[in-house]
């Protein structure tokens, strides 16, 4: 499985986001500190919007800011709203028909056990703890 730029730079922009809590952060300041095109992040913030993730404030101090707290926020939110499914395979969607083949089948297992690693990873890594890593990271005073 492979996440998508859309996933990467929808982390990427809730990080910054999250970074300046109560403020609101420009799109075009986002895409100009990651160095991303500020077409295609508008694109994905249109998708974090829809889920309610962010709110948009107009005017010239406005752009968009996080609905919750970064707590409140997990990886596989945020990729599973940009990305869909993070199944390695259709057959073990939380929404799969049963597959006809199941009980023959000898890799169902494989792709089930792979389904709950990704799971708990993502579901247990919140915003908050990137937004901690970031700051921990060289140059955090340029997001």
């Amino acid at each position: 499985m492979k996440i998508s730029t859309k996933g990467r730079y929808a982390l990427r922009m809730m990080i910054e986001f999250g970074m300046n809590p109560g403020e609101c952060t420009k799109i075009s300041q986002v895409a100009a500190r990651q160095g991303i095109s500020d077409k295609y992040l508008e694109q994905i913030v249109t998708l974090l919007h829809k889920a309610g993730y962010v709110r948009s404030v107009r005017g010239p101090q406005g752009g968009y800011m996080l609905t919750k707290t970064p707590e409140e926020y997990t990886v596989g939110m945020i990729l599973r709203q940009t990305e869909g499914s993070l199944s390695p395979v259709s057959c073990v969607d939380d929404d799969a028909e049963p597959c006809r083949r199941a009980a023959q089948c000898a890799t169902l297992t494989v792709w089930q056990k792979l389904k709950d690693a990704i799971d708990s990873v993502v579901d247990h890594v919140t915003l908050a703890d990137l937004i901690e890593e970031q700051r921990q990271k060289p140059d955090a005073n340029l997001m």
